[in-house]
């Protein structure tokens, strides 16, 4: 397994394709040129690179962490944007012209993420027309969808679920980097906060995810982008399905069960972004603030 600046510098070597001097090199890592020479100077040894630039060799060490899939669970109703979820599912619904899950479809093909998923239910059928612009979306359907929290919904793919982004389909994404080629650990998103009213996470110092609730103090609101390697993805398949089946067990989201009811299971770490980054319109009201052509 990499070291954490050993896969920091070689996905930014890979992205950059050389050209990136030593010195942005060793500013995006946090780190001393001095360090960032010495680890080219090993990368080289190992055959990782020439000079700066990634080998094939290389990007076969990278490829573990390579995100294979992103999964998008779009099945609810959205019942607090009604009038407009009357005859659009949530996620297709346009914000200056674009369909929200757009933003975060566009973000998965620019990180040259190969296969997408969409789990859907309600309305199900006009997610056909996001087929045009994305041929290779496969759907999975929910049958249960109105019976049952997202739970079900992740019940659907958890065959699916290794080195895969798992993603709320009615977020406006602003910054398309948050969706990356590469992880190098099962993380979730979440934004720093004096105080929240919303899901968020408390952490240890590592950083990594403690306790999942609703508000709290100093701690990471919940952004509904997660990634799992293919180590946990693999738990998720049972532990989701163990979980779903437990006396209301319906009624859960499925993050619960890596965060919550199963959490001995998993070591999830937050990477952190910020309220510009991402937006999750969850009423009607937060819409018509965001977009004016809804003020009617």
């Amino acid at each position: 397994m990499l070291k954490k600046k050993e896969f920091d510098l070689l996905v930014l070597l890979s992205e950059s394709d050389g050209r990136m001097p030593q010195r942005e090199l060793a500013e995006k890592m946090n780190c001393s040129v001095g360090t960032v020479n010495k680890m080219l100077k090993e990368f080289m040894e190992r055959g990782w690179c020439n000079d700066k630039t990634v080998t094939v060799k290389g990007l076969d060490t990278l490829e573990p962490y390579r995100v294979k899939r992103a999964v998008f669970l779009a099945a609810g109703f959205g019942s607090r944007l009604v009038p407009i979820t009357l005859n659009t599912p949530k996620p297709l619904i346009r914000v200056h012209g674009k369909r929200m899950i757009e933003t975060l479809l566009d973000a998965v093909v620019a990180a040259e993420i190969p296969e997408i998923i969409i789990v859907r239910g309600y309305l199900g059928e006009q997610f056909d027309q996001l087929l045009y612009k994305y041929p290779n979306i496969k759907f999975v359907e929910n049958p249960i969808f109105n019976e049952s929290n997202n739970i079900s919904s992740a019940l659907c793919v958890r065959y699916m679920l290794q080195n895969a982004y798992v993603l709320e389909s009615d977020l406006l994404l602003a910054n398309p980097a948050l969706i990356r080629k590469y992880e190098y650990q099962t993380n979730f998103l979440g934004i720093p906060v004096d105080i929240s009213e919303d899901w968020c996470f408390k952490t240890d110092s590592g950083g990594y995810i403690t306790e999942h609730k609703f508000g709290g103090r100093n701690c990471h609101q919940m952004v509904g982008i997660s990634y799992w390697n293919a180590e946990d993805g693999a738990k998720l398949a049972d532990d989701i399905a163990t979980v779903y089946h437990e006396p209301g067990g319906k009624e859960r989201y499925w993050e619960q069960t890596a965060l919550l009811y199963k959490k001995e299971h998993y070591k999830v770490a937050v990477r952190e972004c910020a309220f510009e980054d991402v937006v999750e319109i969850d009423t009607f009201g937060e819409l018509k603030k965001i977009d004016k052509t809804y003020d009617f």
